[in-house]
């Protein structure tokens, strides 16, 4: 995923290198809609990425930068909510200090009752709900599964609001080390026996030497970004097309899925995976590989007795996906040359670089798109006729003004598709669950109360609840589109969190904000603007799956003005 930073502008005597903008750009008047190369400088949207070099010889402190951020204004017909509540500069007292309240029950006993009550008897908001009108506070003490015997150590302290849960950001409070899944880790045999980017801690030396990896990576490829997503989904839509005109509903997440694939390993590697050895078959080996790392995690549909069993109490064997991992990894090696050269200047074997490379696209990056695709298709579908058609209307008369072209600059000029994305980050993140070990005693406050923290405790943040806290955001529970849109709107972007930290802050060495925060952005942005280049509305059924919302197409109504 790319650091596309936009704004980004370096602090005096730093090292950063500033590469020239290329956009590839495709041309909407021609019938056939052949992508056509054009380089352009935008100034204002200049990638700028830490030199890949120099950084490895300096500490693993954050990267220091500022953001000049254009206010995103639009003319739509719903009036974003006011946030002036917030802005409002006032001195507040100390909040109270109390004991932080609940309990981990018996050993063993009060896991098992919590897990229970997390998966069936509750669910997992309800888990978190219960428990804060329990103890009238949105910070507590609770068992995180899956436990035993999976978890050496379920005992969490919960952090449940927009004021307590950016802690979980504070490096110089919190440690990250082997905490991406939570209270356990997988196997690193899933992972060629290396404890991949995502389980490292900042303080580690090959934190910085395999973030700065996938850096190069994304910044070398920049170019291919557009004009691959535009091919890949294109074909996306062409299926789901024939779909419904011969079943008369479409489902959307395994085309998503396989266009998801296609278009990372064409647009970072320059690979067709159809012109392979594996084919088609990448999503497929990728989800029950994802399986056997986030099974303890999972609700599956099965009898709950056999889940209980089979996936919440004991790890599934390794060896039992490992010849799926091996196509997997044959195919990066094959595709990434060029980055695994680089990997051994920088003092990374050519083997570790590959499997931090696979983790990097399948788990992170296709993870990512699988669960936040589909997630803006039900939010946007759900939000029905009239905001289909002003983002219609905005995203093709940008275009038209662009010369029909699609450009990161056009892309800046649509305020309502910008604050829509935003919108669909902020109420359901990709990623909900985030956890910090205290690295010293501390304290947390919420926005009721202060809580001595101790060193050693493992503190985990729920994100939806965070960035759905009425406290901050008006109508918080509601899908508002143009949430972001104007001067007040983009300051709220700052308890937008999804990325592993505020969306007003950027990826560096130094911390744990996901490398590809604006890669993410960026796709999401192409997704919407494919969408309606194309469609004037679609209609669209939603159910629950493992990973997010499972969506059927029931109409597409084609482009008419």
């Amino acid at each position: 995923m790319v650091v596309f930073s936009i704004y980004l502008h370096p602090p005096p005597h730093s090292s950063s290198l500033h590469f020239p903008t290329c956009n590839y750009l495709i041309d909407y008047r021609n019938p056939l809609m052949e992508a056509s190369a054009s380089p352009l400088s935008f100034s204002s949207l200049a990638l700028h990425l830490p030199n890949h070099r120099s950084l490895l010889l300096t500490s693993p402190k954050p990267y220091p930068c500022r953001i000049s951020v254009r206010p995103i204004i639009s003319s739509i017909s719903e009036k974003p909510p006011t946030p002036s509540k917030l802005t409002t500069t006032t001195t507040t007292p100390p909040s109270p200090t109390r004991k932080i309240p609940g309990d981990y029950g018996l050993p063993l006993i009060g896991p098992l009752k919590d897990r229970l009550d997390y998966f069936y008897n509750q669910g997992r908001d309800d888990y978190f709900k219960s428990r804060i009108h329990k103890y009238q506070s949105t910070v507590y003490r609770a068992n995180m599964p899956p436990g035993p015997f999976i978890s050496n150590n379920p005992n969490v302290v919960v952090l449940l609001d927009g004021k307590s849960f950016p802690v979980l950001f504070d490096l110089d409070k919190v440690e990250k080390k082997d905490l991406f899944t939570g209270t356990y880790m997988p196997s690193t045999e899933l992972t060629g026996g290396y404890r991949v980017l995502s389980f490292l801690d900042p303080s580690e030396p090959n934190h910085g030497k395999l973030k700065k990896l996938i850096f190069f990576l994304l910044q070398s490829r920049r170019q291919s970004v557009i004009p691959e997503f535009h091919t890949s989904f294109t074909e996306l839509f062409d299926s789901l097309e024939s779909e419904l005109a011969s079943d008369g509903k479409a489902n959307f997440n395994d085309p998503n899925d396989q266009a998801a694939f296609n278009f990372l390993a064409r647009s970072l590697f320059g690979t067709n995976p159809a012109e392979t050895n594996l084919g088609s078959d990448g999503p497929k080996l990728i989800r029950k590989w994802v399986l056997f790392q986030l099974s303890p995690l999972l609700v599956l549909g099965l009898p709950k007795l056999v889940e209980e069993l089979v996936i919440h109490t004991f790890r599934l064997p390794p060896f039992l996906v490992k010849k799926d991992y091996q196509r997997l990894y044959d195919f990066f090696y094959n595709s990434s040359t060029f980055v695994l050269d680089e990997a051994e200047k920088t003092g990374i074997s050519r083997d570790e670089a590959c499997h931090n490379l696979l983790y990097a696209t399948c788990f992170n990056s296709f993870g990512g798109m699988k669960i936040l695709f589909p997630n803006m298709v039900k939010w946007i579908g759900r939000a029905g006729v009239k905001l289909h058609t002003e983002l219609a209307q905005e995203i093709r008369s940008v275009i038209r003004s662009n010369g029909g072209k699609v450009t990161m600059a056009a892309m800046e000029q649509m305020p309502l598709m910008k604050s829509a994305v935003y919108e669909s980050l902020r109420i359901e993140p990709p990623v909900a669950l985030q956890y910090g070990r205290a690295k010293r005693d501390f304290v947390i406050e919420s926005h009721d109360a202060a809580f001595q923290v101790k060193e050693g405790e493992l503190l985990f943040g729920y994100q939806p609840f965070a960035t759905k806290d009425p406290k901050i955001f008006e109508r918080s529970e509601e899908f508002v589109a143009n949430r972001f849109v104007g001067e007040e709107g983009e300051m709220m972007l700052k308890h937008v969190l999804w990325s592993n930290g505020p969306e007003t802050e950027s990826p560096g060495i130094g911390n744990k904000q996901c490398a590809g925060k604006d890669f993410v952005v960026l796709a999401s942005r192409l997704l919407l603007v494919e969408l309606f280049l194309r469609y004037d509305s679609f209609e669209i059924e939603v159910a629950k799956g493992p990973l997010g919302a499972s969506v059927t197409l029931t109409s597409l109504k084609r482009a008419s003005f």
